[in-house]
């Protein structure tokens, strides 16, 4: 039976008494971390979100609390009352804050008792299974790291909040229940019990909602809000998420860069006291395609791949010469480490895993370039030797892996190899952050299911003003003033230059197919907003928990959500999703019919 808290008032955090304490009679309150029984001393670690304070009860001080301390047990919850002193000389923690010092206590508050748990609180003990981690959440949060992370989070949001008001943005709520657009992903429909048979949906971004905002007058808009989306989830994926979302008007796309690469200094220099380094390096996606194979590169190591496809195009090697043949490419990547057999089997493995052919590869020998062993030297003419080491100036015992096929295949899979490349040869450092932009992106691609054009980022994005032409006669060449902002081969945010004159969104609406009166069931109210004077405009949207997953540096946004879903878009703890009853369901004029 848990004792009453009263007028008991807390001092301060655990995690936050210091030697300029010392002397003083303090309150702590917090969990029983740990406790010690060394036979005439009772010792506890007692742990808030702050951190950790070593509490002794001698019954010198207090027997009445002495007494009660050995009744504590994990997890209890307590306040002592008692002077701060220095630790006896050789029983210091240097690695905790409050190492230095000890709570000598008078009174002791047993405020309530805890069941024995599923699982150790303690990061010293190891993560216990996701699946249980998530079904006792409150538990797993009460954990230094997770309780590191949430606070991380809430210092980033902080920061952007302040950085944004001191950049004279204003931050304007947008509809959660709202209509539903295409917008790349499946919605999240409310049935309207008012309306019987229509739905609301709930927004994948205030996309439109902020463009109405520039329409209205309010030139600088940020917001951090919640999104949903109906996709099949992964690591840094969840059925519902965090944005930072920001629109701008009478901008140009170097407005945009030098904001966020602000807004980007910011946050690192408040949360992790990082100063970043201005302007952040910017490439074209062709350039990111051609360099690294996808447009989201991480450029914090090299291994960059390189088109080798006009060197080998009078190739002996049948597999090469039928790609060229039927329009592909050839592309290789060199590694300036020695990989043995095993490695090279591998990681062409790998390769097939994900649908290429696999890899070829060739070794350079001691004595250097053109001397090269492995099953693609003896398909080498002289005169592809001396290509290739023109341009790839390969040295002794690097060794140059190629991949040909469609240019989707080999960039695809090229990339990803690259990337395991780096993981398997130490490459990618840790604890470092590289910033780039990748700019000048497609407008549209080719669906060849649905045979017609759709929007590689969303239809109110802008063409280049040189591609606008290309519309009509060779859309796939359009150029967007679209960009990203990748981190550590992460996107964290992406965003364009719209639409702001009806005749061009009606031009781009036509190159998709989108017709006038299609146009006006899905988009009606923007499009006729765009009558009535909108100005230049434009933003973006950060991923705001794969953002604090990099600076907090976890594998997966679950851990700095507090309450996350699983893969399978459930909630362990509140068993969320459930079923409805029958009289909700017919307060909303549904029925359900469950799949066979």
């Amino acid at each position: 039976m848990g004792e009453a808290l009263g007028d008991l008032k807390r001092t301060c955090y655990c995690g936050d008494v210091g030697p300029e304490r010392i002397g003083q009679e303090i309150t702590l309150m917090g969990w029983v971390n740990r406790r010690r029984d060394l036979g005439g001393l009772v010792f506890i670690d007692l742990r808030d979100r702050a951190g950790i304070v070593q509490v002794v009860f001698n019954p010198e001080t207090s027997k009445e609390a002495h007494t009660k301390a050995s009744a504590l047990r994990n997890e209890y919850v307590i306040a002592v009352k008692g002077k701060v002193a220095e630790r006896p000389e050789g029983t210091e923690n240097r690695e905790l804050k409050t190492g230095t010092i000890e709570i000598q206590t008078k009174e002791l508050f047993i405020l309530s008792e805890s069941s024995p748990l599923p699982f150790h609180i303690d990061d010293e003990e190891g993560e216990a299974a996701e699946n249980l981690r998530l079904k006792y959440r409150y538990l797993d949060l009460r954990r230094p790291k997770m309780q590191r992370n949430v606070i991380l989070r809430d210092r980033a949001a902080q920061a952007v909040r302040d950085y944004f008001h001191e950049q004279g943005f204003l931050e304007v709520e947008t509809p959660f229940l709202t209509k539903s657009t295409p917008e790349g992903a499946r919605d999240y429909l409310v049935p309207s019990r008012v309306n019987p048979g229509q739905f609301y949906a709930l927004p994948q971004s205030p996309q439109l909602f902020k463009q109405l905002l520039m329409i209205s007058g309010y030139d600088r808009y940020f917001q951090i809000v919640r999104c949903f989306r109906d996709e099949d989830l992964r690591a840094d994926r969840q059925p519902e998420f965090t944005q930072i979302d920001v629109e701008m008007s009478f901008i140009d796309r170097e407005d945009i860069y030098a904001t966020m690469e602000g807004l980007m200094k910011a946050v690192f220099k408040n949360t992790l006291g990082i100063d970043l380094s201005l302007p952040f390096p910017r490439i074209t996606y062709d350039e990111a395609m051609a360099r690294y194979g996808v447009d989201n590169p991480d450029v914090r190591f090299g291994l960059e791949m390189t088109d080798i496809s006009d060197i080998l195009k009078e190739t002996e090697f049948k597999a090469f010469a039928d790609v060229l043949q039927r329009g592909g490419i050839i592309k290789a990547i060199q590694a300036d480490r020695d990989l043995s057999r095993k490695d090279l089997d591998g990681l062409h493995e790998f390769a097939r895993g994900l649908g290429a052919e696999g890899l070829n590869w060739v070794k350079v020998g001691p004595e250097g370039w053109p001397k090269v062993s492995g099953p693609l030297a003896k398909f080498l003419s002289q005169e592809e030797k001396a290509g290739l080491g023109k341009r790839m100036n390969p040295a002794p015992g690097n060794i140059l892996l190629f991949m040909g096929d469609s240019a989707k295949v080999v960039n695809d899979v090229l990339g990803r190899v690259r990337l395991q490349l780096g993981r398997q040869l130490n490459l990618i450092p840790s604890g470092v952050f590289k910033f780039v932009w990748v700019t000048d992106f497609p407008l549209l691609e080719y669906d060849q299911a649905e045979k017609k054009w759709s929007a590689k980022h969303h239809p109110f994005t802008s063409p280049l003003d040189d591609d606008l032409p290309l519309l009509s006669t060779d859309p796939g060449r359009a150029r967007a003033k679209a960009y990203d902002l990748v981190l550590n081969g992460s996107e964290i945010g992406g965003g364009s230059l719209r639409i702001y004159r009806r005749e061009v969104q009606s031009r781009l609406f036509q190159t998709l197919g989108i017709g006038p009166e299609e146009a006006k069931e899905k988009f009606g109210f923007l499009l006729e907003a765009l009558e009535f004077g909108a100005p230049p405009h434009g933003g973006i949207a950060f991923g705001f928990d794969r953002l604090v997953m990099i600076l907090c540096g976890a594998e997966s946004i679950r851990d700095v959500i507090a309450f996350p879903k699983t893969q399978k878009a459930t909630d362990l703890m509140t068993e969320a999703p459930s079923s409805a009853d029958s009289r909700q369901l017919a307060e909303l004029s549904l029925r359900m019919m469950v799949p066979k």
